[in-house]
């Protein structure tokens, strides 16, 4: 650890022994925390809290799990805590219907019954189908969401289009993150946990009073850092590490019994010394025999450089270009609830700020060639959403409101060439002419700029008819008004001078340059206008068993091409349009003992929007564009169990089938081994990319008390996905093969809950699998690897 980090965890130790001492002094009363219409609960260390009692927010009303007529599932603060995850990607793993990978925090991909984005390469043009709100705030990029989630109460996961209420990029669905609200009785806790690998973590919150029934506080910090998974042989030290800090602060202010309002601010920090695929093997020839041109064997063999073993869970590399994965955000938020009566009004305001600076080693080997290949990204946003909801129990129920949002995301890439990059990329100018062909590429660096700019407005209304106590019917509507534009623009910035050369070596030399980085400069420009809504039918059959039928439209404007785009790619990219099709049943039995849920689904998405990579010939340099899937489908059913068999023991089971696939894709990407027969495909009928068409998760608790006050818990859960391609094309060399991951914890609780120790294991059979796979046109395959089994222990203390 350096010493400037030894000066942040002194600092966040003695915040987190300080922050009680000062709220000590502050009377307690009551707890009247605001959590959109309900109370926020106690820190509690266990819980019997039935599912019947799970509170959600789905419907922007406070409802139990059971009476909405959504297919969502529910992560408690609790079942967090027992498996120690405080990252979206780690929440796949509790949700079946959720599938989140990525290359790093910005290319990470999230769908939701395969459908919102199947591949995680991002383009700035493109958003994300699956919307992710935190305290009812919208993050415009997955980048933003990629920080470790801080003091939570509990997330939401949506299936199935969201547009009439949450609105913008829900065409898959939504994940609605809560916090804990501030409260006006004292609460706090504080967490060490060590491990392997070198992790160590601290995080803490406390809440209280600060004025009498007027003025809470909330303040929460986290700060982890853990050692390198992968050994760099070239640099001497390990990578893939990262150190992650995150702070939140909110107070609660309540002038009147029937005004609140809530402003949260946060901050949170990551750096990375990642993330840099492993070489997982090697083809020289396409499917039909033919040789692969320039292929990587041939390539090394050129340089005289003998590269690692294709044995990628040997976790090592010998990467010699920098390579990083840093980001910073920022932002502020504040809601208003006024409740006069018959309705509450909710004004929910919020700007944010996003940072991304990344670095690559686009080559993956230990040679000069593509010393900088990355994009950054400079993004802000703003929004504003104001709501005007039913209060209580009526024959009609409803919310209105109305909707702002505003992004731009400035783009600075860099792409540069080393020394062995001319005889690498170009091997045919290289031998003709090796002096203009060096004074092509050695030293080259191109740099390109883009803004996409988004401006959205939005009218919606929902309401709830009770037809009768049994029968209810939902219908939505939402309009909204949506404008992109922005630009693009790139130039060559450095490189040997061409004075020296001959004309035709200039001309020749400048084709090279004109071939890796052209000097482009355009823009672009669209707008839409859509529907969405929904219509369910509800009925309950008894007072534990709901049954519904729904249909909801979903839309996602159209998007922006801003890149190095190939000849005949349209700069504008069209919107997309879902129809979604479900039915479902919610039950409890056994005096509510034992909960089942399912849901039997059919979406279809025309135009659906997919980003594209291809590698440049004869470079190691990508284009990503966006483009349209003429029709894409998404069927299959859900199902998910828990059972309380007492008090202190329970077992979950949910599991998913997913049949997603190109209804209609005639001019797909082909694959790398068969790209020598054809630049395009036909894809229809084949599997969408990024979906494990089976998904499973079961898992137990159980308490035992010791006497005292003295608790014996423990928890495990195991998941398992079947095989799912990660390449748009579905080439079979990214067909990432089928995996389950188990985790375990066991803890005693003292002084009833007071202190906590526990030891845990995640992956606790070190199970070797990867997250990605992919080829290139050098027909080199990579990979992207699962962490390997982590261990430790973790010591927490409840005020």
């Amino acid at each position: 650890m350096t010493n400037m980090d030894s000066g942040r965890h002194f600092r966040f130790v003695a915040l987190a022994g300080a922050a009680p001492l000062a709220l000590l002094a502050q009377p307690a009363t009551a707890q009247t925390a605001l959590d959109g219409q309900h109370l926020a609960s106690n820190d509690a260390t266990a819980t019997d809290e039935a599912a019947d009692d799970v509170v959600v927010t789905a419907r922007r009303r406070s409802e139990r799990a059971q009476d909405v007529p959504i297919a969502l599932s529910v992560v408690s603060e609790e079942s967090l805590r027992a498996r120690g995850d405080y990252t979206l990607g780690t929440i796949q793993q509790s949700v079946p219907s959720l599938q989140v990978f990525s290359f790093n925090p910005r290319n990470t991909n999230v769908n939701i019954r395969g459908l919102g984005s199947n591949v995680a390469l991002t383009n700035d043009g493109l958003e994300n189908g699956v919307g992710i709100y935190i305290d009812q705030v919208y993050y415009g990029r997955l980048g933003q969401s990629q920080f470790e989630l801080v003091d939570l109460d509990r997330i939401e996961v949506l299936r199935g289009p969201q547009g009439t209420l949450f609105g913008k990029n829900t065409t898959a669905g939504a994940i609605n993150i809560t916090s804990k609200a501030p409260t006006f009785d004292l609460q706090g806790f504080g967490e060490a946990t060590g491990g392997n690998y070198g992790f160590h973590q601290v995080r803490g919150s406390i809440s209280g009073g600060l004025i009498d029934n007027l003025v809470a506080a909330r303040i929460s910090i986290s700060d982890t850092h853990r050692d390198g998974f992968i050994s760099n042989i070239t640099t001497g030290r390990k990578v893939h590490d990262f150190d992650n800090f995150t702070a939140r602060g909110q107070l609660l202010i309540t002038p009147t019994p029937n005004l609140t309002a809530r402003i949260i601010a946060d901050y949170g920090k990551q750096k990375q010394n990642c993330c840099i695929p492993l070489i997982a093997g090697v083809i020289t020839k396409y499917d039909n025999g033919a040789p692969i041109a320039n292929n990587f064997i041939d390539r090394v063999n050129r340089a005289g450089y003998t590269p690692l073993p294709f044995t990628p869970f040997a976790r090592v590399t010998d990467a010699e270009a920098n390579f990083q994965a840093n980001m910073d955000t920022w932002g502020v938020s504040g809601q208003l609830d006024w409740d006069v009566g018959p309705v509450t009004l909710t004004s929910v305001t919020a700007s944010r700020q996003w940072n991304w600076f990344p670095a690559n080693d686009a080559d993956y080997t230990a040679l000069p060639v593509n010393l900088k290949s990355q994009q950054q990204n400079n993004q802000r946003q703003f929004s504003q959403e104001l709501r005007l909801a039913s209060n209580g129990t009526n024959r009609i129920d409803y919310v209105v409101g109305a909707y702002y949002f505003y992004q731009i995301i400035r783009g600075y890439g860099s792409s540069a060439y080393g020394s062995a990059a001319p005889k690498w990329l170009f091997p045919a100018q290289y031998a003709a002419d090796p002096v203009a062909t060096n004074a092509a590429v050695n030293g080259f660096e191109a740099q390109s700029q883009s803004t996409p700019v988004t401006r959205s407005y939005a009218l919606f209304g929902q309401t709830v008819w009770h037809i009768s106590d049994a029968l209810s019917l939902t219908t939505g509507l939402r309009y909204t008004h949506e404008k992109k534009v922005g630009g693009f623009a790139q130039q060559q910035v450095a490189g040997l001078s061409l004075a020296g050369l001959t004309q035709a070596q200039r001309t020749a030399a400048q084709a090279l340059r004109n071939q890796l980085n052209p000097v482009t400069a355009y823009t672009a420009e669209t707008s839409d206008d859509s529907l969405s809504g929904l219509a369910t039918l509800s009925w309950k059959a008894t007072d534990d068993v709901l049954l519904y039928a729904s249909y909801s439209r979903g839309n996602k404007s159209g998007g922006l091409n801003l890149s190095n785009l190939p000849a005949g790619v349209s700069a504008v990219v069209a919107p997309e349009k879902v129809d979604n099709y479900e039915v479902g049943v919610k039950s409890q039995l056994f005096n509510r003992a034992l909960t089942l849920n399912a849901a039997a689904f059919w979406t279809d998405v025309a135009n659906y929007q997919t980003a594209i990579t291809e590698q440049i010939p004869s470079t190691t340099n990508f284009r990503n564009y966006i483009t349209n899937i003429p029709l894409a489908r998404s069927r299959g059913v859900e199902a998910d169990a828990v059972w309380a068999i007492t008090s202190k023991i329970s077992l979950n089971l949910s599991g998913a089938y997913t049949d997603a696939y190109y209804v209609s894709y005639p001019k797909g990407p082909t694959p790398v081994e068969t790209s020598n027969i054809s630049p395009s495909t036909d894809l229809s009928g084949k599997p969408l990319a990024g979906v494990p068409k089976w998904t499973f998760t079961g898992g137990g608790d159980f308490r035992r008390p010791l006497g005292g006050g003295t608790e014996l818990y423990g928890h495990a859960d195991y998941s398992w996905r079947s095989s799912f391609y990660t390449a748009v094309s579905d080439s079979r060399f990214s067909l990432v093969p089928s995996y389950g991951i188990g985790n375990a914890r066991i803890g005693v609780r003292l002084d009833g809950g007071r202190y906590d120790l526990s030891v845990w294991a995640k992956n606790i059979f070190d199970k070797d699998y990867f997250q990605t796979l992919s080829i290139v046109a050098s027909g080199v395959i990579t990979a992207n690897l699962g962490d390997p089994r982590t261990a430790g222990a973790t010591f927490r203390v409840r005020i």
